[in-house]
């Protein structure tokens, strides 16, 4: 792993309640199509040093990242690897050893349930037998509300430790973030950047520019300096790099306070405002 200043790193990590460690910065690969671009992708973030990547079954590139981490070079034991059970199927035991096949692992770091189709509960005893059966090391949940969240752990033997949502200084789900940090659920970030949306707002730019820094750069940073991972995505390779300089400045706790008051949500403990499941 890199150490360079400027550069991703993947030492920083935030530890996990059952033990296992999450590194703060990852490249995302929603709709990223199965083939070069999503091989490329992955393969200078890992050059980069990014050393977390997070796909899911329903992306249908689960192939191309594990492409991707052979041809970088990368160790398979340095790079923390997510992917999501699909929640149409019926058994996330099972989908998960053919989501191994087209990765070409053994095991993922990280297996989530993408979104609470069909209620809370119903894919958890699939995703502990997953986790028993060593075919993951860690399993969570994403798009969970705090009700959602606190059934799931309510009927768990082996509780959730992530919760992935999509969170950014717009998006700040306090209620959410709470009860997370309350029953020790790492909360993930995903769209920090609101798919682009998010760049070109006057508090965000304004900070960038006195940092000197990316209106991205800034956004990313707001989540690792509170220890969130983030997973921003991108398939451009000087955008990618970009991306991964957020751990060599700081924000100051005024440029916090001004990025808290983007908050659009009014601090809900709701995972998102549509559903689409």
């Amino acid at each position: 792993m890199t150490d360079a200043a400027g550069t991703a790193d993947g030492h920083h990590t935030r530890a996990l309640a059952d033990g296992n460690e999450i590194p703060l910065l990852g490249l995302g690969v929603w709709q990223v199509p199965n083939g070069p671009e999503c091989v490329n992708a992955v393969r200078w973030a890992l050059e980069s040093g990014y050393r977390h990547i997070d796909t899911a079954q329903a992306y249908g590139n689960e192939e191309s990242v594990g492409q991707g981490l052979r041809e970088s070079g990368v160790p398979r034991e340095q790079v923390f690897i997510t992917t999501k059970f699909f929640p149409r199927h019926r058994d996330p035991a099972a989908e998960i050893e053919r989501s191994l096949r087209r990765l070409g692992v053994d095991q993922v770091d990280l297996y989530i349930v993408h979104w609470p189709q069909r209620g809370p509960t119903w894919a958890w005893p699939g995703m502990e037998q997953a986790r028993e059966r060593g075919h993951t090391r860690s399993i969570g949940v994403s798009n969970f509300d705090v009700a959602e969240l606190e059934q799931v752990i309510g009927a768990a033997s082996s509780p959730p430790v992530a919760n992935q949502v999509q969170f950014s200084p717009f998006e700040h789900r306090r209620a959410l973030l709470e009860a997370c940090e309350r029953h020790r659920v790492v909360l993930e970030a995903y769209s920090p950047l609101g798919t682009g949306r998010h760049l070109s707002d006057p508090t965000v730019t304004a900070i960038a520019e006195r940092l000197g820094r990316t209106p991205a750069q800034v956004l990313l940073r707001w989540c690792v300096q509170r220890e969130n991972p983030v997973i921003p995505k991108s398939t451009h390779r000087e955008r990618i790099e970009e991306n991964g300089q957020i751990f060599d400045f700081s924000l100051s706790n005024e440029d916090l306070t001004a990025l808290d008051a983007l908050d659009r949500t009014r601090g809900t403990g709701v995972a998102r405002a549509r559903k689409w499941w």
